[in-house]
C-alpha cells in the first residue's frame, strides 16, 4: 500500500473549526468523494480510501453534493428494462 503525504498550514484545522484529526478525515472523505463522483473509483474503493465502511461513505456523499447513483439516461433505461 502506498502513502500520500499532503502538507497543509498548521492553522487550517482551526480555520475550518475542526480538530486536526477531524480535518484530516474530512480531507480523505473529500478526495474519495470527488474521485467517486468523477467515476474514477467505485463506492467500495472510495470508502476504503476514506477509511470508512461503504455504507458510511454512501451516506456521507450528500454532504459533498455527490449523488450515490450516477447513471446516464441509457443506463437508467437499461436498468428499468431489466427490472
Amino acid at each position: 500500500m502506498r502513502t500520500l503525504e499532503i502538507q497543509y498550514q498548521d492553522n487550517l484545522p482551526d480555520a475550518a473549526r475542526q480538530s486536526t484529526a477531524e480535518f484530516e478525515r474530512e480531507l480523505k472523505m473529500a478526495l474519495a468523494s470527488k474521485l467517486f463522483e468523477l467515476g474514477r473509483l467505485s463506492s467500495g474503493q472510495a470508502a476504503e480510501l476514506a477509511g470508512v465502511p461503504r455504507y458510511t461513505f454512501i451516506h456521507e456523499l450528500s454532504r459533498y453534493n455527490v449523488n450515490a447513483i450516477n447513471w446516464d439516461p441509457s443506463e437508467f433505461r437499461q436498468e428499468l428494462e431489466n427490472a
